[in-house]
């Protein structure tokens, strides 16, 4: 094998020793030190362990003096923190007529509950509303009904027939 020298004397080819075999040397104990690799991977699983259980208290801590200030006066509550109309709901503009309306219809019935807490019962209760006035009539504000109902005007315009365009 041949080795080129520099002006400065550098080799810059590296000899060839693939002919060297030493079958009683595997593995030499200055390449790699296993037990200290193992020692400190199980070391800094302990100490991991450790802080995670440390953190964990001390934010406990904290939190046990942690003391909630009294709420002003001035703060909002119930049905003044709503937003203005109209809200993302089923039913824009329904909401306390609706409720009012169920809770008067359903006391009769028994007790007094309060509306389900399932986001249809305001569709629902919006339908149930519509159809009676489609079937029964419309109510005024006294309670009276006026008009008719749908079914019984087309009734009526049947029996009257219905005008039709001169051509």
């Amino acid at each position: 094998m041949s080795q080129s020298n520099h002006k400065d004397g550098q080799v810059t080819e590296t000899p060839d020793v693939s002919y060297i075999k030493n079958v009683d040397v595997t593995h030499e104990t200055s390449d790699v030190y296993i037990a200290g690799i193992a020692k400190f991977a199980i070391a800094l699983l302990v100490l991991t362990v450790a802080v995670y259980f440390l953190m964990w208290g001390l934010f406990r801590v904290f939190e046990s003096r942690v003391k909630e200030p009294p709420r002003s006066t001035m703060a909002l509550t119930g049905r003044d923190r709503l937003p203005p109309e109209p809200r993302l709901q089923g039913a824009p503009g329904f909401g306390e007529g609706l409720e009012r309306n169920a809770n008067a219809g359903k006391s009769k019935a028994a007790g007094s509950p309060e509306p389900p807490k399932n986001p249809l019962w305001e569709i629902k209760a919006v339908r149930d509303q519509w159809n009676d006035v489609l079937e029964n009539g419309p109510v005024d504000q006294s309670g009276k009904r006026y008009g008719m109902p749908i079914e019984k005007a087309k009734q009526e315009i049947l029996k009257q027939g219905l005008p039709s365009r001169k051509q």
